[in-house]
């Protein structure tokens, strides 16, 4: 007999546990995932809404004791219906509990009371008005006399405004009331984070190319054929003017777009040029965001008040209920990857979302992921160019210096002769520069120069990083101490920091320049809410003549003033242990060198390498994304490494080492029995492990990891399921386990 899973309140705070309700025959064909169902709760049988999340043959409880849906609500399909069927997918996908998928889409309500304002609203007329205004004056009543001045030419007023910046008392405004010549009235609305913007109607000539690509997605989409397209356009051809024209387009249509972005970083430039095309009907979700301001704009977009949201990877779950198109913007960004479980893509989980709602989807880049690009190259993803910069400027030429070749000609200096050539002639022609490292603090981590001892974190299997004021911190667990002047190990006194951090540059920047108008942007300098604002737009204002940063200041900004980009170690993201190192150092360059010569002016890009040689560096120098792409799909191939085979990554946490170690040799023990020996070697899944995470520990917990790779996704989705179904039998203690497929980061 089938059974229903029913969560009865879908606010955060309330998704604990769900009920389960007997599926009467008569619904048997009708019911699915998703649907809002009237069912009988709590002793007196109330008959109330909830939502179901599963269906299943087994029982959990007493089937005597199970009560039976009533009915499947009117209009049953609602916006919370797939959000719903959406985090069902994520609980099959990702593996994650259906609880924690529902509280990754849901928005959430907890906590959040309605904006009110209060406002004060004239009644009297104005002869009325006059009067009184006269009398006040004579009785010399200095606040009721400036109360009434305003009103005469306002037919209201805000209640805060004439309390704070009138200075009248609210027992002045009550006389007012009381004599029934105002009256306050309570007005409810909605938080906007963005405030009341007009669209300026100003739209930019596409050229041929963009207008081609805009033409075909809309004639596929008119067609009833709904797609998804990889724009590959190179940095500063336009991509974000095509990304509008369809947005238009589509809410045209009587439709809704998401516009995602991968940093919150990007959201500010985004942002003014949305405005200037949609007005106020757009708006923006984030995590600096209040809990209000998110719910509330949660529930404009599903009043319709807004037709497009912009945000990162969170903002797919914006309850729209008609979603015609969905655009991912810098798709090849690691921060579309959740972290959290469930660990879904935003890649594929737009397209479950479109899917579901029947609409398209839009990837793009300048470097796209080599999985985007390896389905468009199998036909799976339609393919579109863009290969010309639109100020018709040509790419920046770009200058591999090598720092072992700067050091044998005795340059001790951060910054190579070519760098500080470059740097000099901007600062004299007013033109600006960006400095780009992937790092962040103060220096990286505290060596022994005599021994080569390494201050390490007591919790954690990383290197402590140096930090202004004499601190070294853990940035994994957050452990910090004084900083150590003597080796614990051999009592040298030689300890001293390796590799620089963007304060480092920023310091030595202005000993070499002190006429130099330098910002700098990372982690620590954009703690506080609006901070990304505020910097980027001092840049772009012209407010400094460099800026330093590391990756957030590298990814879709344009700032037509720079001309110069100088890339401080360009091989630092090679030496990570990752089957990804080459193509995020590809990335990450030609993204860095894009940032050159946007304007009018030409640009010139500086990389600094030890390893001039790698064939990310080269590509990157190049500017050649297909050449790199061939070279590194090779590497993909041969190795059996995504997007040629899919990955999944089982990661075993435990507070005893011992108890970690057995969970994770038994569970492998488990998945390798999907293993068919029968299979050519070459087609085989493969298990890897289970061995210590790259970072054995942190914060005293000791991390165990091992992967399957195997082309089919499903069967790896059924291991995930199998192991899942062991864990439950066997209930390990003070252990937790995680699924990720497909993982962005190794452990």
């Amino acid at each position: 007999m089938p059974y229903a899973d029913v969560i009865i309140d879908i606010s955060h705070e309330k998704l604990d546990r769900p009920f389960q309700y007997r599926i009467p025959e008569r619904l048997l064909s009708n019911l699915e995932v998703g649907m809002e169902v009237l069912v009988p709760f709590g002793k007196s049988d109330k008959v109330i809404r909830g939502f179901v999340i599963d269906i299943t043959d087994q029982c959990d409880f007493d089937p005597a004791r199970i009560k039976e849906i009533r009915a499947i609500a009117q209009g049953g399909v609602t916006v919370e219906s797939n959000l719903i069927r959406l985090a069902g997918w994520m609980h099959k996908n990702y593996g994650s509990t259906m609880i924690q998928a529902l509280k990754t889409v849901l928005p959430a309500k907890h906590s959040v009371g309605k904006l009110t304002r209060r406002m004060v609203v004239r009644k009297a007329g104005t002869e009325e008005l006059i009067s009184a205004l006269g009398e006040a004056a004579r009785k010399k009543q200095s606040a009721k006399e400036k109360l009434l001045r305003e009103l005469l030419n306002n037919q209201t007023l805000p209640y805060e405004w004439i309390t704070s910046k009138l200075g009248v008392s609210a027992a002045t405004v009550r006389i007012l009331e009381r004599a029934e010549l105002v009256s306050v009235v309570t007005e409810s609305g909605y938080r906007n984070p963005v405030g009341q913007r007009e669209a300026d109607g100003d739209r930019k000539v596409l050229s041929p190319d963009q207008q081609a690509i805009v033409t075909q997605v809309l004639t596929d989409y008119d067609a009833g054929r709904r797609e998804t397209y990889l724009i590959h356009g190179i940095t500063g051809s336009g991509k974000t003017e095509v990304y509008m024209a369809l947005i238009e387009q589509i809410v045209a249509r009587g439709r809704q777009a998401i516009f995602l972005i991968p940093e919150i970083a990007l959201t500010y430039q985004t942002l003014v040029r949305f405005y200037q095309r949609f007005g106020d009907r757009v708006s923006l979700i984030n995590s600096s965001l209040s809990a209000g301001e998110k719910y509330d704009q949660c529930q404009r977009a599903k009043n319709g008040e807004i037709d497009v949201i912009i945000g990162p990877r969170s903002a797919l779950f914006t309850p729209f209920p008609r979603i015609g198109l969905i655009v991912m913007d810098e798709e090849h960004e690691g921060s579309y990857k959740s972290e959290n479980t469930p660990k879904y893509h935003a890649r594929e989980t737009a397209l479950e979302v479109a899917r579901l709602h029947g609409a398209s989807v839009v990837l793009g880049s300048a470097t796209p992921s080599l999985e985007s690009y390896y389905r468009a190259m199998k036909g799976e993803y339609r393919l579109f160019r863009l290969r010309e910069r639109l100020t018709g400027g040509n790419l920046p030429k770009v200058y591999t210096v090598d720092l072992r070749e700067e050091l044998k000609s005795g340059n001790r200096s951060i910054f190579s002769r070519k760098l500080q050539e470059l740097l000099e002639d901007r600062l004299r022609k007013g033109e600006q520069s960006m400095l780009f490292l992937n790092r962040r603090g103060y220096a990286g981590f505290l060596s022994c120069r005599s021994c080569g001892y390494v201050m390490k974190c007591p919790h954690c299997d990383v290197s402590l990083s140096e930090h202004a004021g004499g601190r070294m911190i853990c940035h994994y667990c957050g452990y910090e101490r004084p900083k150590v002047t003597v080796c614990p190990q051999c009592g040298s006194k030689y300890i001293s920091a390796f590799r620089a951090g963007t304060q480092q540059i920023e310091e030595k920047l202005k000993e070499r320049y002190p006429q130099a108008r330098v910002l700098r942007m990372d982690a620590d300098t954009t703690r506080q809410k609006g901070s990304y604002e505020k910097i980027l737009a001092a840049f772009a204002g012209g407010e400094a003549d460099v800026l330093i940063g590391t990756q957030m200041i590298v990814k879709g900004h344009d700032f037509p003033g720079v001309t110069l980009v100088g890339i401080i170690a360009a091989d630092l993201s090679l030496s990570i242990g990752d089957f990804r190192a080459g193509e995020r150092t590809f990335q990450l360059l030609t993204q860095a060198a894009g940032r050159a010569g946007r304007g009018q002016s030409p640009g010139e890009v500086v990389i600094q390498t030890y390893q001039p040689e790698h064939y990310a560096v080269v590509h990157a120098s190049h500017q050649d994304y297909e050449a790199f792409y061939q070279e590194e799909i090779l590497y993909r191939e041969m190795l059996s490494y995504p997007p040629v085979s899919h990955m999944l990554a089982v990661q075993i946490f435990a507070r005893e080492e011992g108890r970690g170690k057995g969970l994770a040799e038994s569970l492998a023990g488990t998945a390798s029995a999907f293993i068919d020996g029968r299979e050519p070697v070459a087609r085989r899944m493969l298990l890897m492990g289970p061995a210590p995470a790259s970072i054995g520990r942190i914060n005293d917990i000791f991390r165990f990891v091992f992967y399957l790779k195997y082309a089919n996704y499903d069967t790896l989705v059924n291991v995930k399921d199998a192991l899942e179904e062991r864990l439950k039998e066997m209930q390990p203690r003070e252990v937790s386990v995680q699924f990720d497929f497909d993982p962005i980061n190794t452990m």
